[in-house]
């Protein structure tokens, strides 16, 4: 999707040259202002092309381009997008509610049938040439909120805002086992490293006591998780997660290490025939991304979003704390 951002230059502006607006008012990269370079009217003064070395006056306007339909078109299979549950949408995101199930891009066998074909086809019916860029994944069996950039300055500032936890996305989790309930400010962190299992292709394990001989083990990946109990019976747990990383299988691997594993997963959990009476029914690991908080990527102001529970969640809604 193409997309243009203007500044004027203010009448008290010490800035003297277009290259200096660009950064202090746009606040672009030299990446961005050097690919802006390049692009038909990419960087333009009052209407005008230019050099980022020319300088400014007070009233200048100051036009860049930042992505041309050209350089956003992506070769991507598209397909129905009438089961796309669009929870928001503005001229730089699109925010989405991923069923489990569900890959959220192409991969091997999956080529056709993903959350990033539904939205190219989304696109594509509104005759908009968006490349599709998720902000972080889901795991297959994981359902809930993903965002998707239309463009690569946004896709780009929203990364950044994750490495600053300025991005922040909320899951919920039914946990096999008694956890406390806690008040809601009260969050506990399981900072326990992972790294993946040696024989087997998808199993990641959490290492809760690190020794000396593993410290140096360039395996071992770095991971963090917040997690609050909202609600326990003797049984199962109702938790609300957030994460400091992004590892694979992160929160299903800590919460594992904890001694309580997520219903559904059939990977971490071996759930005995006897508890299914008394715990939730999930036929996939019990885990939904249900919050997002972030802010736009270019106006800055800050966007809270609640995605709707899946069917297999809408039992504990009596649980919830709202």
């Amino acid at each position: 999707m193409e997309k243009y951002i203007s500044f004027t230059v203010p009448s008290d502006s010490a800035i003297s040259t277009v290259g200096q607006v660009l950064r202090a008012q746009g606040h672009l990269t030299k990446r961005q202002i050097s690919r802006a370079k390049f692009l038909p009217d990419g960087i333009q003064k009052n209407g005008i092309r230019c050099r980022i070395t020319e300088f400014v006056l007070p009233g200048d306007e100051i036009q860049v381009c930042l992505e041309t339909a050209e350089t956003a078109s992506e070769q991507l299979v598209s397909g129905d997008f009438s089961s796309l549950e669009i929870l928001y949408e503005d001229q730089d995101i699109l925010a989405v509610n991923k069923p489990a199930g569900m890959l959220t891009h192409p991969s091997g066998a999956h080529y056709a049938d993903t959350l990033s074909n539904l939205i190219a086809a989304y696109f594509q019916n509104k005759k908009a040439s968006v490349r599709v860029r998720p902000i972080g994944r889901l795991d297959k069996e994981t359902s809930g909120i993903i965002l998707f950039a239309k463009n690569q300055v946004a896709a780009q500032r929203l990364q950044a805002q994750r490495e600053e936890h300025v991005f922040r996305k909320e899951y919920l989790a039914v946990v096999a086992g008694y956890l406390p309930e806690d008040p809601a400010d009260l969050w506990h962190t399981i900072s326990f490293p992972v790294k993946k299992v040696s024989d087997h292709p998808l199993r990641m394990q959490a290492v809760p006591a690190p020794d000396d001989n593993c410290s140096t083990d360039a395996s071992l990946l770095p991971a963090v998780t917040h997690y609050c109990t909202l609600y326990s019976t003797a049984n199962w747990s109702l938790v609300s997660l957030r994460l400091n990383t992004g590892r694979t299988h992160q929160i299903r691997v800590h919460m594992k290490a904890l001694g309580h594993p997520l219903l559904g997963d059939t990977l971490y959990y071996e759930q005995k025939l006897d508890n299914f009476s008394v715990q939730p029914s999930f036929a996939r690991t019990a885990l939904h991304a249900w919050k997002v908080y972030f802010r736009q990527p270019f106006e800055g102001n800050e966007i809270r979003l609640t995605g709707t529970l899946p069917e297999d969640f809408r039992a504990i809604i009596p649980y919830l704390p709202f």
